[in-house]
């Protein structure tokens, strides 16, 4: 998976009211782009940080330009929360998460749950294993290689997690399944000091049988964006 145009570099003048993001370009000219995290991007808005945008020829659009990846300092991060379940996605239908291979069919956004939620991923058709339910996380709070999930509280997040061991009581599989947008990261821990009743619920669900994974994406070359978006290590998740 890659990104559908050439990513455009410049300079993070701020961020604000969530969904804009102010930044200079390479070429001097100051723009306004679209930030597509409602989150809190908890160590991806250092100021003056470098930034790469996509640019968009749909005249319908109000802005042109989207903020895609951040240089934290510690690494690459995509910020784009739109991505990670395509992500995801692309690397199960191409084999490259191993846990969810073998698996014929893959749909997104299917309800499900005894609290009426959707999931990210349905997977179905495996010759000899039950339908997997796969939720999708994306990882970016990045400490000293450790990324950390969520970076705020998420009640949502719990509701998922209930969700998924009410799939695994049922006889099919639950999946928790972080996608690390961050080349930094090389394993993956609950965040018990931002939101420690998440922690203690993951903790609880994986204990019930929901299958935790972690795959990194390919974001980096040498200091610079790839171009690519495709997940291509696991990392491993420490309970």
């Amino acid at each position: 998976m890659e990104f559908p145009s050439p990513l455009i570099g410049g300079r993070l003048i701020r961020r604000y009211k969530r969904f804009l993001a102010d930044v200079r370009l390479e070429d001097g000219c100051e723009v306004t782009a679209h930030c597509p995290n409602t989150g809190s991007m908890l160590g991806c808005q250092p100021e003056d940080a470098r930034v790469w945008l996509s640019e968009s020829d749909n005249p319908k659009r109000k802005l042109r330009y989207t903020w895609e990846l951040v240089d934290t300092g510690a690494g690459l991060a995509c910020i784009n929360t739109a991505r990670p379940n395509g992500q995801a996605r692309c690397a199960i239908e191409a084999g490259m998460v191993a846990e969810l291979a073998g698996y014929g069919s893959c749909r997104s956004e299917v309800r499900y749950g005894s609290e009426k939620s959707r999931i990210d991923l349905h997977l179905s058709g495996h010759p000899s294993a039950p339908d997997a339910w796969v939720e999708v996380k994306n990882v970016t709070l990045c400490e000293a290689g450790v990324g950390y999930f969520p970076d705020a509280v998420t009640v949502r997040g719990q509701k998922h997690l209930r969700e998924l061991m009410g799939q695994v009581a049922a006889g099919e599989r639950g999946v928790l399944l972080f996608v690390v947008n961050h080349s930094g990261i090389r394993e993956v821990r609950p965040a018990d000091h931002i939101d420690p009743a998440y922690g203690k619920l993951l903790r609880e669900a994986a204990a019930a049988g929901v299958e935790v994974l972690a795959y990194r994406a390919d974001l980096e070359s040498n200091g610079e964006p790839s171009g690519a978006l495709g997940l291509g290590r696991a990392v491993p998740v420490c309970l």
